[in-house]
């Protein structure tokens, strides 16, 4: 039973591609696991992949391209951007011509804004309404596409805010 155990284990190193330890990770694959214990071969690796487990930290970094996954996520905040103002497009429109509101205050998250410039970030959107939703058929990536043009030209929020995070495609 003991010599099974040890020829399937064998045979599934064999299978592991190679390419994981050129990736800057060892057997356990990225997550938190590969940032606390590291990637030299080993016992260690158990502990490493039991911590990816445990915390969901290797799904997590694999999706968004974080913890020592590299910058290759299946999703990207410029992505994620488009998709939440889709989703909420006209909520979003509303918030904005008023200044504030829950869905312009995420959207100012996902251009990294410190909380305290939430109500700049909503003022800012207000003021430029007209330049951010030009006519009734104004799309969303549209309106991003304003929106980050009006963020940069911002005196305070150009340099409190990430408006250059980008996609990784």
């Amino acid at each position: 039973m003991r010599r099974n155990r040890l020829t399937v284990f064998a045979a599934l190193l064999l299978m592991f591609p190679m390419s994981v330890f050129a990736a800057g990770y060892g057997t356990a694959g990225c997550g938190l696991g590969s940032m606390v214990i590291g990637s030299e071969r080993g016992p260690e690796q158990i502990f490493a992949a039991t911590t990816n487990g445990t915390f969901g930290s290797q799904t997590f970094g694999m999706t968004f391209g974080t913890s020592n996954c590299g910058d290759h996520g299946l999703i990207n905040i410029s992505k994620e951007r488009e998709v939440f103002a889709a989703e909420n497009y006209t909520s979003l429109v509303k918030e904005m011509a008023q200044g504030k509101g829950e869905h312009l205050n995420i959207l100012a998250s996902m251009y990294q804004c410190p909380t305290a410039a939430y109500p700049e970030f909503g003022a800012m959107a207000q003021e430029n309404f007209d330049d951010l939703v030009v006519s009734a058929q104004t799309s969303p990536i549209e309106l991003l596409g304003q929106l980050e043009t009006q963020l940069s030209q911002h005196q305070s929020l150009s340099k409190s805010c990430n408006i250059h995070l980008s996609a990784v495609n």
